[in-house]
């Protein structure tokens, strides 16, 4: 893990926590190196061979208009390089202050966005699992650079000032023309509130991939996108840290991180009310 984890000054962290509260994002430069980067990078296309062999597929009809969006699943069951990098400490921190202590690893996929890709549709990630209001943070993205990132090759586009929308109906009717781009070098990392109202970029340039990866972590009371007990390996699952374990829910016991007892109101009821 410390070959992926640079130096990184604790300010610029904590400015970056204090944007990403106000903006609902921010960005974190050189998080890892350039030369990590280029590892995972490469590792990633092999993941994509990978994800293809064992019949999983990397195109989604109903998320991308052609074949130029290549999308990679379950990059955690297909090479352990993706389970160091959703555990990466400077990511850790961004989600736990966000959603504190206790929260689940929902997803972390990848898209590539090949020459000739087109966006896909506009959304909230709290839209797609739960319905408004949208009152608080439930899901944080946190989202990798594998390669630059700028508006040709295709970078997420925003609305900004869209993390404080609380019902569908405030999305402005003219959103598409409000969208700007998250612009980040290689080895950074974007962290995005789950409120952020964004799409996919289209990639315009020529001869230019635009590669990320999409580590998605929410509130421990929402089911997670994929069922982690199902998807992987038993001998990847015996290899986990109990922290991955609980981060990926895979214990015996489910959503009983906020349990408590309200002990001061005991002396409020007659006995014969407890019993009841």
């Amino acid at each position: 893990m410390g070959s992926m984890a640079p130096e990184i000054d604790s300010g610029t962290v904590e400015a970056a926590k204090a944007h990403l509260k106000e903006e609902g994002w921010c960005v974190i430069p050189n998080v890892i190196s350039e030369e990590r980067t280029e590892e995972v990078l490469d590792r990633l296309w092999a993941a994509r061979d990978a994800s293809e062999k064992q019949g999983d597929p990397t195109r989604l009809a109903h998320l991308d208009p052609n074949e130029s969006n290549i999308r990679v699943f379950y990059l955690m069951q297909l090479d352990p390089i993706f389970r160091e990098l959703i555990q990466h400490p400077v990511a850790v921190d961004m989600v736990k202050s966000v959603l504190g202590e206790n929260f689940l690893i929902s997803n972390f996929t990848a898209n590539i966005a090949r020459p000739g890709s087109k966006s896909m549709g506009l959304h909230s990630d709290m839209s797609l699992v739960v319905p408004d209001p949208w009152k608080e943070i439930w899901a944080l993205n946190v989202i990798w650079c594998l390669t630059d990132v700028y508006c040709e090759n295709g970078a997420t586009l925003y609305i900004p000032g869209s993390n404080k929308i609380v019902y569908e109906n405030e999305v402005p009717r003219n959103a598409r023309q409000l969208l700007r781009p998250f612009e980040a070098k290689a080895g950074s990392i974007v962290v995005m509130d789950g409120r952020v109202w964004h799409t996919s970029g289209a990639n315009i340039t020529k001869d230019q991939d635009r590669a990320l990866l999409f580590g998605y972590y929410t509130a421990p009371h929402l089911r997670q996108q994929v069922n982690w007990t199902a998807k992987l390996p038993e001998e990847v699952k015996k290899d986990l840290s109990p922290e991955m374990t609980d981060w990926l829910g895979l214990r015996v016991n489910a959503n009983t991180g906020m349990v408590r007892t309200l002990r001061y109101l005991d002396d409020e009821f007659p006995e014969e009310e407890k019993a009841k």
